[in-house]
């Protein structure tokens, strides 16, 4: 083969990748025009937010998550650094949202002690509040939920959701960081949990892995024939709750104060307080004949 044909060889696949980048190009600018109005604005960096949030995490829980060996005298110093390196934030605005949202810290450690004293009491297999917080993936999920609703609260949805989607990566419970959730909180297991934006959850509820918080159906605008967006679709779970393994609970519906919820449930309305949920029980029966066809 000639030096020229390998010249023009070259040429052609320049080309050709020339051609793939000038479409891009223009696919994201047509993106852009649709989601923007007048310039595009700074996306914020997923890396560099979750590198703010396990700041906050180590903040909240030094003795656990800092680095190891410090002293009292040295907690405080460890904390007031490490608040100060996740307020410097990234170029998207992460630091100006922890700096608001860093008064109501206190606030939310009180909530994720709590959601820990909870676990300690609802679970024979936990020896110690340590234990809980070290290596509990319920408890790791609504650490990082309580965050990421605070971010939610604040008006920042994009942050909220990437702390929520790093906590589904790294436990496998999936909180939406608009859910309201109240104190004394606690995921045993947690596996395949599924909680949505709009649901609210009262006090000391307990739920087993693989339940399901979520919309019936999916309305849509009478205008636009798009989805509604903004209105409430899941369920509200009051106080004293306990929603056993494999449950799935569906719609704007309301769990009454006190109820057990049996594994494997499939809800679609309301039951009142005090309710006892489960399947149906099973029964053998045989067919002779052709009986039962």
């Amino acid at each position: 083969m000639s030096a020229q044909t390998n010249e023009r060889e070259q040429d052609d696949d320049q080309f050709k990748v020339s051609d793939v980048v000038d479409q891009l190009r223009r696919l994201r600018a047509a993106s852009q025009r649709r989601r923007y109005r007048g310039a595009t604005p700074q996306l914020p960096s997923r890396e560099a937010t979750i590198e703010v949030v396990d700041n906050v995490v180590q903040a909240l829980y030094p003795r656990h998550f800092g680095p190891q060996g410090l002293s009292a005298r040295e907690v405080d110093v460890f904390v007031a650094r490490t608040l100060g390196s996740a307020a410097d934030g990234d170029p998207a605005n992460a630091g100006e949202i922890v700096v608001e949202f860093a008064a109501s810290l206190p606030t939310v450690r009180a909530l994720v002690d709590a959601d820990v004293r909870a676990g300690l009491e609802g679970d024979p297999s936990a020896a110690s509040v340590d234990e809980i917080i070290f290596s509990f993936p319920g408890v790791a999920a609504i650490l990082r939920h309580r965050i990421a609703h605070r971010l939610y609260c604040f008006g920042a949805p994009m942050l909220a959701r990437i702390v929520a989607e790093d906590a589904h990566s790294r436990t496998g419970i999936d909180i939406h960081p608009g859910a309201e959730i109240g104190e004394r909180f606690f995921i045993d297991h947690g596996t395949g949990v599924v909680i949505g934006e709009t649901a609210i959850i009262g006090r000391n509820v307990r739920l087993y892995q693989a339940v399901t918080l979520g919309a019936v159906r999916f309305e849509t605008d009478d205008t636009t024939g798009g989805l509604r967006k903004n209105y409430p679709r899941h369920p509200i779970v009051e106080n004293d709750v306990v929603i056993y393994a494999g449950a799935t609970i569906l719609g704007r519906i309301t769990i009454g104060k006190g109820s057990t919820i049996g594994g494997n449930v499939w809800l679609t309305h309301s039951v009142p307080a005090g309710s006892r949920v489960t399947q149906a029980k099973a029964r053998n029966e045989s067919f002779d004949g052709g009986a039962g066809i």
